[in-house]
């Protein structure tokens, strides 16, 4: 008599029985190209496609430079929108997201740059938006953006209540429906320091008001400062994950002992500073990587993984292709 090991191989192999399924997956490396914002657009891709990236997360402006387009020039003339896109397919390369991070929910300069992104969006065909939540003044009469990290003093809840329902959900409800009238899928919004969300849970409370259009783009680097679990994030989002930044951060032991993790001194300092974004595999090593793309998939993401270089202790090509070295592995490909 056969044993149970290889009579369960033989139901499995014959066709129309299925022990398991297997989720064919997509996940594949992106990039954002600011690392190398010192290139030209036709020589960074040419670059970063030599190191076998075939997808751009392109960045249009606001808390980045956009080095490598001119956002007005490719809104208003089609001539300039086909030109970049030719500049993409003629090397079998994609725009796979737009990134307009910056603050829209303050100042009316972030939110014009939003808007025209997701005009463009719709010029190009591009279905998703990555960017950030944004984070209200402390009151009406106030125009500085206040980032409430404690509950106490209790005034601390009456500046929440104000940034919440005044202005925040009022201002996304708004947002969304303008990018549905542009054709926007999805919205991922980055779990960033000084943001109104900046974890899942504010972020899931945020979708709860305006819609599923929003979801979160998962960077582990910032939530690792805060001292939180990115996989136990993953896990927590379910399907409201709608973006993944590879970046890595490393808590530096000397000065975090004492000084804690908030950290004021500039990313320049950062010989001095408590913690430090670093290259993908300096802060947390290639198996830690390795299982959170395997948590990612088995939450069912099947999308792509943009890797961000802000390492500042190396060159910024070195740490691109360290990176994506590490980031290789854990995805498998």
């Amino acid at each position: 008599m056969r044993n149970f090991k290889q009579l369960a191989m033989q139901i499995c192999a014959e066709p129309n029985n299925r022990c398991f399924s297997r989720m064919e997956t997509n996940m594949r490396l992106s990039y954002i190209p600011d690392s190398l914002g010192h290139l030209k657009l036709d020589h960074m891709l040419d670059t970063v496609h030599a190191l076998g990236v075939d997808a751009i997360e392109l960045t249009t402006g606001n808390w980045s430079e956009a080095p490598h387009i001119n956002l007005d020039e490719l809104v208003s003339d089609s001539g300039s929108r086909k030109r970049l896109q030719e500049s993409f397919s003629s090397r079998n390369m994609e725009i796979v997201a737009l990134n307009c991070s910056g603050n829209p929910l303050a100042y009316e300069k972030d939110m014009e740059v939003t808007l025209k992104t997701f005009q463009l969006s719709e010029q190009l065909g591009i279905k998703k938006v990555v960017m950030m939540s944004g984070l209200p003044s402390g009151c009406k009469n106030d125009i500085t953006p206040v980032w409430i990290t404690t509950s106490w003093p209790p005034m601390t809840q009456d500046i929440l209540k104000y940034q919440w329902e005044e202005v925040a959900i009022p201002k996304w409800i708004k947002l969304v429906e303008q990018a549905k009238d542009f054709g926007i899928e999805k919205i991922a919004l980055e779990n960033h320091g000084w943001q109104l969300v900046y974890n899942p849970e504010t972020l899931l409370k945020l979708r709860k008001e305006v819609g599923p259009m929003i979801g979160m783009n998962l960077d582990p680097s910032h939530l690792f400062w805060m001292g939180g679990d990115p996989i136990e994030a993953l896990r927590e989002l379910g399907d409201a994950l709608y973006h993944i930044h590879a970046k890595d951060s490393r808590l530096e032991r000397r000065l975090l002992g004492p000084n804690g993790v908030l950290d004021t001194k500039p990313i320049e300092e950062y010989s001095n500073r408590s913690w430090n974004y670093v290259a993908v595999g300096c802060g947390h090593s290639g198996q830690w990587w390795k299982e959170f793309f395997s948590v990612a998939r088995m939450i069912g993401y099947n999308d792509v993984v943009s890797l961000e270089m802000e390492d500042l202790t190396m060159d910024a090509l070195t740490g691109v292709k360290m990176s994506i070295e590490v980031i290789r592995q854990g995805l498998g490909i």
